[in-house]
């Protein structure tokens, strides 16, 4: 049975339901000071997406001669359909590829974003409350920018994978904090981080290194969250509670996983270039048991 798992007064919770327990005169001056470092961060790594000095969206990329990012870091690299693919469409996979993972980021973004407001529905302790907020601010500032890059890339994203979508769903809806903590503060939020230094390092396009670099400012102290969770919880789990939370963290990330590289997550990817899905998950499945294969693709695409 799921509970809240609460081990630290800091992450104490109320019921979303019961707004007036957050009145409660004496819970004003318990403020926690766990987390004031990263709060006080906060103007340190300011960015505003709309403005120029910033990140320049406008500045020009030919998505139909060059490729977005480094197509090694498709999944189908190297595999059958890969290969009898021209030139052309080989840049055009690689850029729906990128899009598709952009797209992604941008949805995970919007549930970060609703999932660190829903905190300051349930967390009692009013600094615990205030780091919420601020990091409901720059999830805010993140969407923001990723639906600008987006559409002035290819127009609108691509809309989100079923798998993302359940795990996003699940996270945002969940009335228990560790699960909010555990799956979006260090699952998420390090698949993010992951994402992040990937483009960062091997995107063509300036306007998305920069992005990049801008995202992982904020994701670092994001992921600081989760960690103080987990330092001042995890060893006080009983051997039942440790596993309740494992077995679900485990579950959340192989969901995470399949929505990475499962070509059927991505059929509206490869139907743009022909290609039936299908073809494309057998011809993956067939690639990643070559040796010298699956260990390039594990470089390429590992972003965990």
């Amino acid at each position: 049975m799921t509970t809240q798992l609460t081990k630290d007064q800091v992450y104490d919770t109320v019921d979303p339901r019961d707004f007036p327990a957050l009145l409660d005169i004496d819970r004003y001056g318990k403020r926690s000071s766990a987390f004031d470092k990263i709060i006080a961060a906060t103007h340190d790594h300011f960015w505003d997406p709309l403005d120029k000095a910033y990140i320049d969206f406008s500045e020009p990329f030919d998505m139909e001669k060059d490729y977005l990012i480094d197509p090694d870091l498709v999944a189908g690299r190297g595999t059958a359909v890969w290969d009898k693919l021209d030139e052309a469409q080989r840049i055009k996979l690689t850029n729906l590829d990128a899009k598709w993972a952009l797209s992604s980021i941008l949805h995970g973004e919007q549930g970060a974003l609703s999932l660190s407001a829903s905190l300051c529905h349930i967390l009692r302790d009013p600094g615990a409350q205030e780091y919420a907020a601020n990091q409901a601010r720059e999830e805010a500032r993140h969407v923001t920018a990723f639906a600008q890059y987006v559409k002035v890339r290819w127009g609108k994203p691509m809309p989100i994978g079923g798998s993302l979508g359940g795990v996003l769903n699940e996270l945002v809806a969940s009335p228990y904090a560790w699960k909010k903590i555990v799956g979006m503060q260090l699952l998420v939020e390090g698949l993010a981080m992951g994402a992040f230094a990937t483009f960062y390092n091997r995107a063509n396009d300036p306007v998305l290194v920069r992005l990049c670099q801008l995202a992982m400012t904020d994701e670092a102290f994001h992921h600081k969250f989760g960690k103080i969770w987990a330092d001042r919880t995890i060893p006080k789990l009983s051997k039942e509670e440790q596993n309740i939370v494992e077995d679900w963290a485990a579950s959340c990330f192989q969901t995470l996983l399949f929505n990475l590289i499962n070509p059927e997550q991505m059929k509206s990817v490869y139907a743009l270039v022909g290609i039936d899905w299908q073809e494309a998950h057998q011809s993956l499945m067939e690639a990643i048991t070559d040796e010298h294969r699956r260990e390039r693709m594990r470089e390429g695409t590992d972003i965990f």
